[in-house]
């Protein structure tokens, strides 16, 4: 932590409340404080540090009341001590600075821990204790609700993940706790879904149970559906099963995966879960996106590792972050687990389609790559994987003929501008993959509006509903 003394002007200082541990400004004190500034009693320089993300502006640490009286007094410049705190919480860092001439009131140093608690769960009751001026027991009073809400949200994040087969090591890491935390939290894990397992065996619905108790429902699903062999899982989720090599659904079911662009329907992965993959079996998702692959696996009892460019590590504590590039893949032997010595059984690649809806996914995303560089980042990642899995390894790509057809008579369209899928079945077996299954797994024409068909109609443009799931070993 760093120090230093000078002037500023007093029009660049601000209050920042998110910081200030008291309830308000005493102005009885202001006013005092401002006649002894007009008579010429000379303060103690107030202390600051730089606004995060505002240069030129300087939030107080201490001495609001002094920086008030400056203000009325009409001073334009004052003595200050800028302070870089090094990481250092300045919640608790102002909070122990106003202990000194008028300590914080029960009110201000309950408030002060909770703020500070809620923004940091890793501060002990000690630490905060030590900056409110209360006894470590009276923080863990203050804070004990908000330590119960915590402690629950992390048992139910490690629960999700354990479900699906995460190790320890990596829950650990995703979550930024100690091996031994999640070891600890992962005794509870045995009683944990009791009090949701009661109320199914009530009559509850999955989704008032899920309700209820603040879990997602896939999690409850996976309660629900215990025990249960696969043609169960898909009577219970209403989901008929396709018994031929086409399988179609007018839309995706909301239960599953976030609303998200691209998404599939979480009935196609359970379809590829039931022929291609067993009960306990490891699933590998490269390119996650809504979550739709590892929250069917939480109903179908698979395992399931998952990554996505996207990090959303409270609500999908399960997908850990990672993006793909060209580059990478071209010149990294990197295990695609992330050095785990398990190899998946299934790999499901459902990538971003070349240009469609690139302007809705980020920016690093490869729906936006010229054609060339998409189709040189497929053979890549297809090699990648190749030497990542193991001769019994499947490989379901999901990917549909790419055409410019928006505003184009079908006899006027072009091969240059185009992606077919035998493109990428070209790719795949150059890079050792082939084929035993070709799925037609149609998109939904209901995308289109009655309005839209009818202009399509008269200019004889040809749309796409073609979409593919090609198995491969």
């Amino acid at each position: 932590m760093t120090k230093q003394t000078t002037t500023i002007p007093i029009a660049s200082i601000i209050l920042d409340e998110s910081i200030y541990p008291r309830k308000g400004i005493d102005h009885r004190r202001v006013g005092m404080f401002a006649e002894h500034i007009r008579d010429g009693f000379k303060f103690d320089p107030i202390e600051v540090e730089p606004v995060p993300g505002n240069p030129g502006k300087y939030r107080l640490l201490d001495g609001a009341h002094r920086w008030s009286a400056y203000k009325s007094a009409g001073v334009t410049e004052i003595e200050v001590i800028i302070t870089n705190l090094d990481g250092r919480d300045p919640l608790l860092y102002a909070a122990r600075k106003a202990i000194g001439p008028r300590q914080l009131t029960e009110d201000e140093a309950r408030e002060t821990a909770r703020r500070a608690y809620s923004k940091n769960t890793s501060l002990s009751s000690a630490d905060i204790g030590k900056a409110v001026g209360r006894a470590r027991r009276t923080v863990d009073t203050y804070i004990a609700d908000l330590k119960a809400v915590i402690q629950l949200d992390i048992d139910l994040k490690i629960f999700r993940m354990n479900r699906l087969g995460i190790p320890q090591d990596r829950i650990a890491k995703r979550l930024g706790q100690y091996r031994e935390t999640i070891r600890d939290h992962l005794a509870k894990m045995a009683t944990l879904p009791n009090p949701p397992n009661a109320d199914l065996s009530r009559g509850f619905t999955v989704a008032q149970v899920a309700e209820k108790h603040g879990w997602t429902e896939p999690m409850v699903w996976s309660l629900a559906l215990e025990g249960k062999k696969d043609i169960e899982r898909f009577k219970e989720l209403n989901w008929g099963l396709r018994t031929w090599d086409q399988w179609e659904w007018n839309d995706c079911d909301k239960r599953f995966g976030d609303d998200w662009p691209g998404r599939i329907p979480a009935q196609l992965i359970a379809h590829i879960l039931f022929y291609f993959s067993k009960e306990n079996d490891l699933v590998f998702d490269p390119m996650a996106g809504g979550g739709v692959t590892p929250d069917t696996c939480l109903a179908m009892n698979r395992r399931c590792w998952a990554f996505d460019m996207i990090d959303r590590s409270e609500t999908r504590p399960e997908i850990e972050p990672h993006t793909w590039t060209a580059n990478q893949l071209i010149s990294s032997s990197a295990n695609l687990l992330t050095g785990s010595k398990e190899k998946p059984d299934l790999i499901i690649f459902d990538p971003p389609y070349f240009d469609k809806k690139a302007s809705d996914y980020d920016e690093k995303s490869i729906s936006g790559l010229p054609k060339k560089e998409y189709l040189q980042f497929l053979e890549a990642f297809f090699a990648l994987l190749k030497q990542n899995a193991k001769k019994t390894t499947r490989l379901a790509f999901i990917n549909a003929d790419w055409r410019d057809f928006q505003n184009k008579p079908a006899s006027e369209e072009s091969r240059k501008g185009a992606i077919l899928i035998d493109a990428c079945l070209d790719i795949l077996n150059k890079t050792g993959w082939w084929h035993t299954h070709f799925i037609q797994a149609p998109m939904s024409a209901q995308r289109f509006t009655a309005g839209i068909v009818s202009a399509m109609q008269k200019k004889r443009i040809l749309g796409v509903t073609s979409r593919y799931v090609i198995i491969l070993k």
